[in-house]
């Protein structure tokens, strides 16, 4: 890996290198890789032992210098026999953060980090999507988009990739700023502000203030942009001398008219929506594939941060209409039974609602399996009865929920329409037991909840004849 010695390494994060007697690994030699899981470890690595609730890595350290690691990083102070190299920190995920970000610096590669309290990992997936048409692009994996996966993110990239993608999400004050300092990003986009971790940041504007550390490290020629229709946002009229782009759909009586918008939407029930997107430099029209009219915004976000690169908008256009979608985010399953709707990563009021419309375009009987959404605060309770007022006016032809919040949920919808079938269950394991009961051949079927409720259980459950 370009430039990173152990010498290097050591300062990066403010360590002490300990070489070991005999070891092949010099202070001089570049290392192959970064990993903190010992399963991963591999000749000529570098090791992050991290103190965990459950598991502590630093047990692992003989077995990964019997795997032939280069050197580890270790918060305990390690004997003069440990078997090799190791360099120690008061914080290893503080250390690889350091670390990351001397690496990323030394790669010279434009970052587009990513933030908001809705949509952040589908606006990464649309915006990776349409850059990759022109450019070599690495984008962040799964949920790696905290203070230990950004960098472990980062030390994917190689010298072959042209533009690092990096979804940056946090909970607290202070993390995006550690983020930021890492990413140190050249365009930084918003999807919005909403009701996301008020356990811990209050309400809207201290989430306002948490997402806006992503412009602490912002390069002074980098470029903002952000939802149009937000309106936290909109109090962003200019940041650090930089006026942001912004991207969203026109609002006349509110004299909104962003940069990039998008017009003429028509549902294409679950096979997307079909748009004309308007920008500086002309329009096209593109299906976006996936359904919901939060995907043709985030749509409008990859159009402008091609746009940002220099891209054409056949190339964008390209882009857009390439995307696919990843697991637990409205992933559309076919089993033998059933058309699955996998969006069981994660949930909040507003994700909620846009899945549950999008369900409602579905042929055919649908039924929505809703799980607890966490970290809303004290308002907790009256967003699930939001949601579950919302799902009624949905419509499903049956509405099945488990967790103790989604009993709110059950009562708002059985309120709003006595009609509807609707059943709640005390947890995830009750409610994987009784599934079958109410289901039928053809259905489809949307699963979604917060990470915390485990419904990847019901989807293995769905998907088992597959």
């Amino acid at each position: 890996m370009k430039n990173l010695t152990l010498r290097r390494i050591a300062d990066a994060c403010g360590g002490i290198l300990h070489l070991a007697a005999g070891s092949p690994w010099t202070a001089d030699t570049e290392i192959e890789s970064v990993t903190t899981d010992s399963r991963e470890a591999s000749e000529g690595c570098l090791f992050g032992a991290i103190p965990g609730e459950k598991v502590d890595g630093h047990r692992f350290i003989p077995d990964v210098f019997a795997k032939g690691a280069a050197c580890v990083i270790s918060e305990q102070e390690l004997s003069e026999d440990a078997g090799g190299n190791w360099i120690k920190v008061q914080n290893t995920v503080a250390a690889l953060g350091g670390i990351a970000g001397f690496y990323l610096r030394g790669l010279h590669i434009p970052v587009v980090g990513i933030t908001g309290s809705v949509g952040k990992t589908s606006t990464k997936e649309m915006i990776a999507s349409v850059l990759s048409q022109r450019f070599e692009v690495l984008k962040t994996d799964g949920n790696f988009n905290n203070e230990l996966g950004v960098p472990l993110t980062v030390f994917r990239l190689r010298e072959e990739h042209e533009i690092a993608v990096l979804e940056m999400g946090i909970s607290h004050f202070g993390e995006m700023h550690r983020l930021a300092r890492i990413a140190q990003p050249d365009v930084c986009v918003i999807t919005n502000i909403g009701d996301c971790h008020l356990e811990f940041l209050g309400d809207r504007s201290g989430v306002l203030r948490a997402k806006s550390e992503i412009f602490d490290f912002l390069r002074p020629d980098g470029k903002i942009l952000l939802n149009a229709n937000d309106a936290m946002l909109s109090q962003l009229s200019c940041v650090q001398g930089i006026t942001p782009v912004r991207f969203g759909f026109p609002d006349e009586e509110a004299g909104v008219r962003p940069a990039v918008w998008a017009d003429c939407l028509e549902s294409r029930g679950l096979d997307g929506t079909a748009c004309r997107i308007h920008t500086p430099k002309g329009d096209f029209d593109a299906l976006v594939p996936i359904p919901g009219e939060h995907m043709v915004m985030n749509a409008l976000a990859g159009t402008a941060a091609g746009l940002s690169f220099g891209m054409s908008l056949p190339e964008i256009r390209q882009g857009i209409e390439a995307l696919e979608p990843v697991a637990g985010r409205f992933r559309q399953i076919q089993t033998q039974e059933y058309l699955i709707i996998d969006d069981c990563y994660n949930a909040n009021p507003v994700s909620m609602k846009a899945s549950l419309k999008a369900l409602s375009e579905a042929p055919g009987r649908k039924v929505a399996v809703l799980g607890d959404m966490g970290e809303l605060g004290p308002e907790e309770r009256r967003f699930h009865r939001e949601v579950g007022a919302f799902a009624a006016a949905c419509a499903p032809d049956c509405l099945l929920c488990a967790g103790a919040l989604c009993e709110e949920l059950a009562d708002a919808a059985r309120a709003e329409n006595p009609a509807l079938e609707v059943h709640h269950f005390p947890d995830t394991q009750t409610l994987a037991g009784s599934l079958s009961k109410y289901l039928q051949p053809g259905d489809t079927v949307l699963v979604k909840a917060s990470h915390f409720m485990g419904f990847e259980r019901i989807i293995r459950l769905l998907t088992e004849d597959i």
